[in-house]
């Protein structure tokens, strides 16, 4: 039996996705933010486009949930493509003041263009995209130092945008979660189901739940440093390597829930989402 492919596209984001398009007009910087487990994954095709001349700063978020060493992995790639990526714990705090002081760099070039031009200098206007789910309104309450934007762990919580005024030099848009309104490559799909990062309305958790274990045992056999060690074996006693993925589901299942594979599936996922099975990239950086 072949799952269907995995496609999200609500109309909540095609709308807001429609509104983006227009604020971009009166932006200076883009905050992009990306999650640290699936950087690529993450990446909206259409952002460069709608970036256009406008400075971009780069936000990898939940830094908490890979290893020191494959941040560094992905430090010295994005360095490679010319870019300086924001490594950040929004949640936490962590790394928020950096990218507030890369958006009013920023601004600074753009105030220092209005006053040759005769006018006057203005707060700079940011405005912070990426995939849903990936901590945007986690970091622009951290940026506010206060909760005004309603901050959840499951996609879609965001559905308008609106203009928050952090401080007398920065405006920041919070702007709903972006998709591409057709996902073609769908081991990237697979990888967004698995961090929750698209809405689950949309995936079938059985075949979730297979993919998260077939891409363990790929990552462990490639670069078992950037994982825990047997982080699968670890959690739930039961070693993976003799199984393939459907199996271990399965026996998984027999092991912990009376062969309830659905409710396996759930577990398995939930404790990937949660760190439970450690800190765990899912991608790592092309070579």
């Amino acid at each position: 039996m072949t799952t269907p492919p995995i496609q999200w596209y609500p109309g909540h984001i095609a709308k807001a996705e429609k509104a983006l398009r227009e604020q971009l007009k009166l932006v200076d910087v883009v905050l992009e933010v990306r999650d640290a487990r699936i950087p690529l994954a993450t990446h909206h095709p259409q952002v460069t486009q709608w970036v256009g001349s406008k400075k971009r700063v780069l936000v990898v978020n939940r830094l908490d949930m890979i290893l020191p060493q494959a941040q560094q992995l992905w430090l010295k790639w994005f360095r490679a493509q010319g870019e300086e990526p924001y490594f950040a714990n929004a949640q936490a705090g962590v790394g928020v003041l950096a990218i507030a002081q890369a958006a009013l760099k920023a601004g600074v070039e753009i105030n220092q263009r209005r006053q040759n031009r005769g006018m006057l200098p203005r707060a700079v206007r940011a405005v912070v995209i990426g995939f849903p789910n990936v901590g945007k309104s986690a970091l622009i309450n951290r940026l506010l130092k206060r909760r005004v934007v309603e901050s959840a762990a499951r996609p879609g919580v965001t559905r308008q945008l609106r203009w928050i005024r952090i401080s007398e030099q920065l405006e920041l848009l919070d702007a709903p979660g972006i998709i591409p309104a057709k996902l073609g490559d769908q081991l990237a799909a697979l990888k967004l189901a698995i961090c929750d990062d698209i809405g689950d309305a949309s995936y079938d958790n059985q075949r979730v739940a297979a993919t998260l274990v077939d891409l363990l045992k790929q990552l462990e056999a490639k670069a078992a440093n950037l994982l825990p060690e047997n982080p699968l074996q670890s959690r739930y006693k039961l070693d993976p390597t003799s199984f393939t993925s459907e199996d271990y589901l399965h026996a998984l299942a027999e092991h912990r829930n009376q062969g309830d594979i659905e409710r396996t599936a759930r577990h398995l996922l939930t404790d990937f989402r949660k760190g439970l099975l450690g800190a765990i990239p899912l991608e790592l950086p092309p070579t």
